[in-house]
């Protein structure tokens, strides 16, 4: 997964047993309820005002971005009401992208897919999938994606904003915090003066409403989906609004549905502490390679120490000043997955050398995770960032004083002194204009399904994942003892591409909970 998409995706211990699978059962079927229920969409699906919408033509092109026409993916734009809730007013469109299955003869229907975010572009999506996943997949689904409403190519929500993340170290005192209130205020601000009839209708309610369009218009029954982090979040609302539409379904990287998105990006601070301790531990055998500590303890006071340094004196970086606003981001951004243990180790050792004054040479890790830091401005990561804000404030609503998120950043510190105050300052979500038109869909049905959830996951931290299963009452769920998100396409393990793959080939889940062993 690349820096950029991992910063996208921040929102979301057990033993290892055997290294295969148990034996499978096979799935449970869907429950039926009629297409009329509140469950197919709510109030919104009424009558037959949305006939025009299921049943229009589909015409896959050349997609605008070349590579993904080179992939082998075709693209198309679908029309959707705005509002559901009025169906015969304003449309927008979504873009839709779709390598077709290799062998027609073995084709069993469509695989929806969602990379994450939310404010993750999806149309490469399908091209991402089908390099890690067997080739009886390749001729099993037609894999689709989508950008969701309001990102990329589907009626882009360009704020124009100034930065790409609302993330931003409150830092030691009072007045950090206080600018951090000024930018999330400006980044609402933003968004309202450009989008104020578009904002409320960017909720996942409506996204999984727009996920239906697309399984009728492709002439499907039912429709398989893969959805990691913010995508399992989107996965099981489309279970939970129209269990009757559903096939197989499979959840990466899950958070506890109740807690998000407030919740869910909060937990975010304690889970990287840990993260940071679990790297301190990799690293401190390493000394002699990277210089970081001969102890864990001394290798995360060497970053507490550079944090306070940062406030100090700017640690200048590749044409950068990083300060101790920017610096807790910088190491988020790495920091939550075991894979990238080295490069984070070159990364630190860089900027400890550079705060010392000592020339240095950025590493390519380093100096990317920069520019999404710093150069977001008129770039497509801050309209990117702008749709992930529509969906957040659209889903739920969040406290408005920043009192409020004052008292939690300065009571995250004693257990969380590096990300705790960064993942408990405010989202611009606080100063929203309109409370969300529908409440977040409550998670709670028998509807099969496969999780797969790493028990160091720092953006949808293993306990919370735990909470989805629970919720998804029909899941099986596939542990992996790892430090890492999106585990099936950015954290390669055989276990788990096993079973995700048998799951959506044959239809049989797991007949009980297992653990994957990394690697294995």
């Amino acid at each position: 997964m690349s820096k950029a998409t991992a910063l996208g995706t921040f929102v979301l211990s057990v033993a290892a047993v055997a290294t295969t699978s148990p034996p499978a059962a096979p799935a449970a079927p869907a429950p039926a309820v009629p297409a009329t229920s509140t469950a197919s969409g709510g109030p919104a699906a009424k009558g037959h005002g949305l006939d025009r919408y299921r049943h229009q033509p589909v015409d896959w092109t050349a997609c605008r971005d070349a590579a993904l026409t080179a992939s082998g993916t075709r693209c198309a734009r679908l029309t959707v009401p705005l509002d559901y809730g009025e169906p015969d007013g304003r449309t927008i469109e979504i873009a839709v992208s779709r390598i077709a299955s290799t062998d027609p003869s073995r084709r069993r229907g469509i695989l929806q897919t969602n990379p994450g975010g939310p404010g993750v572009r999806g149309l490469g999506m399908p091209g991402d999938l089908l390099k890690v996943m067997g080739p009886g997949l390749a001729a099993a689904y037609d894999v689709i994606g989508m950008d969701t409403r309001g990102l990329g190519e589907s009626t882009p929500l360009d704020c124009g904003l100034r930065r790409g993340t609302w993330l931003h170290a409150p830092g030691a005192d009072r007045a950090g915090f206080d600018e951090s209130v000024r930018l999330s205020k400006e980044d609402a601000r933003r968004c309202w003066d450009e989008h104020p009839e578009v904002l409320p209708h960017l909720s996942t309610r409506n996204v999984a409403r727009d996920v239906d369009i697309v399984r009728s218009v492709l002439g499907e029954a039912r429709t398989s989906w893969f959805g990691q982090s913010y995508g399992t979040v989107l996965g099981s609302t489309y279970a939970q609004m129209f269990p009757h539409r559903v096939d197989r379904l499979v959840l990466d990287s899950a958070p506890d549905p109740a807690e998000y998105p407030l919740r869910t990006v909060q937990r975010g601070g304690l889970a990287n502490e840990e993260a940071l301790d679990d790297f301190a531990a990799w690293a401190a055998p390493r000394d002699c390679e990277y210089g970081l500590g001969t102890t864990p303890a001394a290798v995360r006071a060497g970053v507490e120490e550079l944090i306070r340094r940062a406030a100090e004196q700017p640690v200048r970086v590749g044409g950068y000043r990083i300060t101790d606003h920017e610096l807790p981001l910088l190491l988020l951004i790495s920091v939550g997955d075991d894979n990238l243990n080295p490069e984070f180790a070159g990364m630190l050792r860089v900027l400890l050398d550079a705060a010392d004054g000592k020339p240095v040479t950025v590493p390519p890790v380093l100096q990317g995770s920069l520019a999404v830091i710093f150069d977001s401005a008129g770039m497509p990561r801050a309209a990117d960032y702008a749709a992930q804000l529509g969906v957040y404030c659209a889903d739920a609503a969040m406290p408005h004083d920043p009192e409020y998120y004052w008292r939690e950043v300065e009571r995250s510190r004693a257990s969380q002194p590096v990300f705790g105050p960064l993942t408990h300052a405010p989202l611009p979500c606080a100063f929203w204009e309109e409370e969300p038109h529908e409440r977040l869909t409550v998670i709670d049905n028998p509807v099969p399904a496969l999780q797969v959830q790493a028990t160091g996951d720092t953006r949808t931290t293993y306990g919370s994942g735990l909470r989805m299963h629970r919720a998804m009452r029909g899941s099986r769920l596939v542990t992996v003892p790892v430090r890492a998100h999106t585990v099936y396409l950015s954290h390669p393990d055989d276990c788990v591409r096993r079973t995700v793959d048998a799951y959506l080939l044959d239809g049989a889940l797991p007949a009980r909970d297992i653990v994957c062993s990394s690697g294995t």
